[in-house]
């Protein structure tokens, strides 16, 4: 898991799939009046997801992990609240790897809460079970970056 500011993107390039072809779009686009939508930046192997999203009360989030792609999470104009679990010790598991959406949800508390400030993100890998959209009451627009990283 990574956590930082936008403006450190580059120094993750070589460690995060598809970080630096997403800050080019990013860098050309302004991704808080572009319309809510999905955009293919390469196929399935880097998928943008513009969301205009609602938080949620913590017990009403779940944690979830990936197997095929890590998630780069960036909410543009509000801070988030996420919580972290490694993968592996998430053991209680409420819905079974759906293969076609690459996601599996558990009933697992996280060991780790953190806000992710607006301007912000932050990168979980399949190994990271993560808790995103904790923000009771808030509405924000959020960017859910998705790279494929076993190919």
């Amino acid at each position: 898991m990574i956590l930082d500011k936008l403006e450190n993107a580059a120094n993750y390039y070589d460690c995060v799939p598809g970080f630096e072809k997403f800050m080019e779009f990013y860098a050309n686009n302004d991704l808080e009046t572009l319309p809510a939508c999905k955009i293919k930046l390469d196929g399935d192997d880097l998928i943008v997801n513009i969301n205009d999203f609602k938080g949620k009360a913590e017990a009403d989030c779940r944690m979830e992990a990936h197997r095929e792609y890590l998630d780069i999470q960036i909410p543009l104009n509000d801070d988030e609240e996420m919580g972290w679990k490694a993968q592996v010790d998430c053991c209680d598991i409420t819905t079974e790897y759906n293969e076609q959406k690459d996601v599996e949800f558990y009933a697992d508390k996280a060991v780790a809460k953190f806000c992710v400030p607006a301007g912000h993100f932050a990168v979980f890998f399949p190994e990271d079970g993560h808790q995103p959209g904790i923000a009771p009451g808030k509405e924000y627009r959020k960017i859910i970056v998705k790279a494929k990283v076993n190919q």
